[in-house]
């Protein structure tokens, strides 16, 4: 587990780069992010080859939390996890539940702990020192200190560290080319920026490499216990459909583990990029569109009329559709001032103000991904409002609730973003309900 002492100390930058590293070794690298976040898996998945995973103790449950990382270990050599926030900051309604440290605890997984050392020389002792002791059931054995100022600082730093029984395993001096990430956080998708991207991820690698002690790194995963998990969330096949997923630059936000659940439900998936193409794929009987950026390609996703009038034409002849967040803005009648493809009555508007955090949600139309009164545990992520905001979902957070999405027999579109990793049915569900049309 990389974890931070808080937001932006370089945790990313971190766990990225010794993804990265270790890749260049030689060695199969496995990733996962604690929490719900789409961004930084991607960055993940450019450094190690393989999807980047999430981790989510709420969202899934605590028991899920170490069959969810088996599955993403799953034959490679090492698995690193970036957490969120600070370490022991927890965004969940119960105000710890899916901390950093909640899902180490839960993996006996060893922390280290990544400190931005740019302001600081005998302080870093105690700040170190508290993380380290404040739970025990937290196993701070490492520490990378990032934004080192010179070969002096280094050295105070590693000095007053040396009486603590955690081992400093790099330094990383302050290079402002390293921040790579804000300059692409928000901006643009993952999938837009490979190459530049990529060579980002191969200077970090060198600079990890170089800084850091890889093998200390390898010996301190080593040292987490061997085990055994039981299997979880794995959907009995409950038909077959052939299933067209967006995907390509505008829609890059959809879990791993929901794909893998609608194929062992009975999918086959069909990817299409609503950019390029004209149409749906060729005898397809669901849609299934993520979230991602439709906002930054609102203009060139309006002027493919040709793919919008099939998606309406189908939709609205019984297409079994199930949209989340970006997909919702473009299934919508118009998203600024651009025409989408109309099979939402809404019209969607870009605004200068964030919805983020997990929510709860009580179906009120049944549809098919979710019967009416079921409970699901998912998250929103987007800086967008559609006019009107539909019933179809109950949607209460920590600090208020209200109504939003639609739905239909054959539809369910909302802002939430649900995790299938330990909710088969939903993928039963979805694929028996394509089976039938």
């Amino acid at each position: 587990m990389v974890a931070g002492t808080a937001s932006g100390v370089g945790k990313t930058t971190v766990a990225t780069g010794l993804m990265a590293a270790l890749r260049g070794r030689g060695i199969t690298v496995a990733s996962a992010k604690v929490g719900p976040d789409f961004v930084d898996p991607g960055y993940h998945s450019l450094a190690t080859g393989r999807p980047g995973r999430n981790l989510d103790a709420w969202m899934c449950g605590s028991e899920a939390v170490a069959p969810l990382a088996a599955r993403a270990m799953s034959g490679a050599g090492v698995l690193v996890v970036e957490g969120v926030m600070g370490l022991y900051d927890g965004a969940a309604d119960d105000g710890s539940t899916a901390s950093t440290a909640h899902v180490a605890s839960l993996l006996e997984a060893p922390v280290i702990l990544v400190v931005d050392a740019s302001s600081m020389s005998g302080s870093v002792a105690a700040l170190v020192h508290g993380y380290a002791t404040f739970d025990p059931a937290v196993r701070v054995t490492g520490v990378i200190l990032n934004r080192v100022g010179s070969e002096g600082h280094e050295a105070m730093l590693r000095e007053a560290l040396e009486p603590l029984d955690v081992a400093v395993l790099g330094a990383l001096r302050r290079d402002e080319s390293l921040s790579w990430r804000e300059r692409h956080l928000g901006l643009v998708p993952v999938a837009e920026q490979r190459e530049e991207l990529g060579r980002s991820l191969d200077r970090l690698g060198n600079v990890v490499d170089a800084s850091c002690d890889l093998d200390a790194v390898m010996r301190l995963a080593a040292s987490a216990p061997e085990r055994r998990v039981a299997r979880v969330g794995e959907p009995r096949a409950s038909g077959r459909a052939r299933m067209a997923v967006a995907s390509g630059p505008a829609f890059s936000f959809v879990y791993p583990d929901n794909l893998e659940a609608l194929e062992a439900a009975g999918a086959e998936l069909m990817d299409f990029d609503p950019l390029t193409e004209a149409s749906l794929p060729a005898g397809c009987t669901a849609l299934y569109a993520g979230g991602g950026f439709p906002e930054v390609f609102a203009e060139p996703l309006a002027a493919n009329r040709p793919l919008l009038d099939d998606v309406r034409r189908r939709v609205a002849g019984g297409l079994v559709t199930w949209a989340e967040c970006g997909g919702l803005l473009w299934l919508s009648r118009s998203l600024d001032e651009h025409i989408m493809a109309g099979v939402i009555d809404a019209e969607a508007t870009m605004t200068d103000r964030l919805t983020l955090g997990y929510r709860r949600a009580r179906v009120c139309d049944n549809n098919p991904v979710a019967p009416e009164g079921a409970e699901l545990r998912g998250h929103e992520f987007h800086y967008s409002d559609t006019s009107p905001s539909g019933k179809a979902l109950a949607v209460r957070s920590r600090f208020e609730e209200g109504f939003g999405g639609f739905a239909s027999s054959t539809l369910l579109a909302s802002y939430l973003h649900l995790h299938l990793g330990t909710v088969p049915e939903l993928a039963e569900r979805y694929v028996a309900a394509a089976s039938s049309r």
